[in-house]
C-alpha cells in the first residue's frame, strides 16, 4: 500500500480506539505523555509513530500491539479500508477534475464515520445496479468530457501539427490509404486482414494491435469509414506518444483508468483528423442559415466526410459548443435487435446535467415517440443502409423542447442488430438565433416522455407500459394530503 494510506489507516484506528474509550485528544496526551499536536497529526494521517510510540499507545489504551499496526479495520471502517487498498484513488487522475488526493485524505480522516456511510451507500447502489469498475471509469471519462464541454483544444492543435508534419490535406476528409501509408512508412506497421476472420468468437472485433511486432489485425467486414477511423486512432497513439493503451477495438479488457482515458484521447484525435474542424464549421454555418431544414444538405454534409454516422455525430458534440456556443445538448447511442421489442441506451453524453433522457438500469420502457427509436425501427424493417430524420421533441413533464437529429444503421458484425445515433439540441432563444430553420413547419413536432412508466401523455398509442411511477407518486401525494388534513384537524 501507499505510505500515505498506511498512515491514514493507523490514524483512523487510533482515533476510533480513543473515541470508544471516551478520551479527548487532551486526555490521550495526558495518559500517554505524547503531545496533543503530535497525536492530532497521527490521527489525521500526517505522521506514522515509531515502534516505541506505538508500544506506548498500545499499553496505555490496553490494545494489543499487533491490532494497532494491523491494516485491517473493523466493520465500521472497513469500506474506507477497501477503498484505500483498492488503489482506486491512484487509478483515477484526480488532477483532471482539479482535486488533490491529499484533500480527499483530509476529508476521510476528519469525518471517517460520515465518509464511511457515504462510501457504503455508493457501494450498495453500485451493487444494486450492477455498476462495474468499467462503468465507473467510463462515467469518470464522461464527466471529464462534460466538464470541458467536450472540446479539447490541445488535441485539436496536435491534429493541425500532425497534418502539417505529414502533409495531410485538412480541407477534405483523408482516406484510409493516406493514413495507412503513414502508419506503414513512418511507424513500421504491418497490416493483416486475414487472421481475425479465422476465429468465429472474434466476430465483433474490428481490430487488434500487437505491440511487439507492430502488427494491426483488421476484420474483413469493416468499411472505408471504419478503416480510416482505426488507422487515425493508431496514428494518434503513436503521434501523441501514448504507450499505455488498449489494444483492441472495441476494447475487451483494461488494466488501469489511464488506458480508458487514453482511449478517449486517441478517439478524439481520430475524429478531429477524419472530420476537420474548419470544414465542418463552414458546412454547419451554411445549413443553419437556411430558412427550412434541408435533409439533402445534412446528409451530403455527413457523407462528405470519410466517417461513420457515429463519428460524425460525436464530432458535432465537439464543434457545436466551441464554434456555435451551443452547449445544451445530448448525444445518445441506442442498440436494438429486430423483433425483440427491447432498446438499449449504451452510450450517452450530456453537456449540461438536466437533459432527458438518461440511461437507466430499472428495465423501464424508453418512449416509443423518440426519433432515436423511430429511425431504428424503420431501418430494421427496410433494406436501406441508413435512415435519417429530424424531429422537435417536447417534454411536457420537463417543459423543455429539443431539436433531434437521428441516424440509424445496421450493425455489420451482428445479425439483425441495429443502432441509432442521435444528438439533441435544447431549443432556447440562443438556438433560435443560430438556426433559422427552427420555424420550419415541415419538421415533425411530438410530445414525448422519458419512459412509459414516467410518462403522463394520456392518449399515447405506442405506450408499452402503464405510468406506474407517476401513479405511485400521485397515490403518495394523496396520502400525504390526507395526513396533513388529519394533522390540522386534530391539532386544533
Amino acid at each position: 500500500m501507499e505510505e500515505d494510506y498506511i498512515k491514514l489507516i493507523f490514524g483512523l484506528k487510533l482515533k476510533q480506539i480513543r473515541t470508544e474509550k471516551s478520551l479527548s485528544l487532551f486526555g490521550l496526551s495526558k495518559l500517554s505523555g505524547l503531545s496533543k499536536s503530535y497525536l492530532n497529526e497521527i490521527e489525521n494521517g500526517k505522521k506514522y509513530p515509531k515502534p516505541d510510540k506505538i508500544a506506548l499507545l498500545s499499553e496505555k489504551l490496553e490494545v494489543p500491539y499487533d491490532q494497532m499496526v494491523s491494516l485491517k479495520l473493523d466493520k465500521n471502517l472497513a469500506p474506507i479500508g477497501e477503498l484505500l487498498q483498492s488503489k482506486i484513488l491512484k487509478e483515477i487522475p484526480l488532477e483532471l477534475f482539479g482535486i488533490k488526493e491529499s484533500n480527499l485524505i483530509d476529508i476521510v480522516s476528519n469525518a471517517p464515520a460520515k465518509v464511511n456511510a457515504f462510501i457504503s451507500t455508493i457501494i450498495e447502489i453500485a451493487k444494486h445496479y450492477n455498476f462495474s469498475r468499467e462503468s465507473f471509469f467510463l462515467a469518470s471519462v464522461r464527466s471529464f468530457q462534460e466538464a470541458n464541454n467536450n472540446y479539447f483544444d490541445d488535441l485539436e492543435q496536435q491534429v493541425l501539427k500532425f497534418s502539417k508534419a505529414y502533409q495531410v490535406d485538412l480541407t477534405k476528409s483523408p482516406g484510409s490509404k493516406v493514413l495507412e501509408e503513414i502508419l506503414v512508412e513512418e511507424y513500421q506497421y504491418v497490416i493483416n486482414e486475414e487472421e481475425l476472420d479465422k476465429f468465429e468468437a472474434l466476430e465483433n472485433l474490428r481490430s487488434v494491435f500487437v505491440p511487439k511486432t507492430n502488427t494491426l489485425l483488421l476484420a474483413k467486414g469493416i468499411d472505408e469509414a471504419q478503416r480510416s477511423f482505426i488507422f487515425a486512432k493508431e496514428l494518434a497513439y503513436n503521434y501523441l506518444e501514448i504507450s499505455d493503451r488498449l489494444h483492441s477495438f472495441p476494447w475487451i479488457k483494461f488494466e488501469r483508468f489511464d488506458q480508458v482515458l487514453n482511449n478517449f484521447y486517441a478517439s478524439y484525435f481520430a475524429g478531429a483528423l477524419v472530420i476537420p474542424k474548419d470544414e465542418l464549421t463552414i458546412q454547419l454555418e451554411n445549413l443553419f442559415q437556411k430558412e427550412s431544414f434541408d435533409h439533402v444538405h445534412f446528409l451530403n454534409m455527413m457523407h462528405n466526410f470519410n466517417a461513420s454516422p457515429e463519428t460524425f455525430y460525436q464530432r458535432l458534440t465537439n464543434i457545436l459548443p466551441k464554434e456555435f456556443n451551443i452547449k445544451n445538448l445530448f448525444f445518445l447511442r441506442i442498440t436494438h435487435k429486430a423483433d425483440s421489442g427491447k432498446f438499449y441506451l449504451n452510450k450517452e453524453l450530456h453537456l449540461t446535467h438536466h437533459h432527458s433522457p438518461r440511461a437507466n438500469e430499472t428495465n423501464e420502457h424508453y418512449c416509443r415517440r423518440w426519433m432515436s427509436l423511430k429511425v431504428i425501427q424503420e431501418i430494421s424493417k427496410s433494406k436501406n443502409s441508413h435512415e435519417f430524420d429530424v424531429q422537435i421533441s417536447n417534454y411536457p413533464s420537463h417543459e423543455n423542447r429539443y431539436l433531434i437529429f437521428s441516424s440509424a444503421t445496421k450493425d455489420p458484425f451482428r445479425e439483425n442488430q441495429f443502432r441509432s445515433i442521435s444528438i439533441g439540441l435544447l431549443i432556447n432563444k440562443q438556438l433560435e438565433r443560430k438556426l433559422k430553420f427552427l420555424e420550419d413547419q415541415n419538421i415533425v413536432r411530438k410530445n414525448v416522455g422519458v419512459t412509459c412508466e414516467r410518462c403522463a401523455i394520456a392518449d399515447c398509442k405506442v405506450r408499452k407500459a402503464p405510468a406506474i411511477v407517476l401513479e405511485k407518486r400521485e397515490k403518495n401525494s394523496k396520502i400525504e394530503s390526507i395526513v396533513d388534513e388529519l394533522t390540522a384537524k386534530f391539532q386544533a
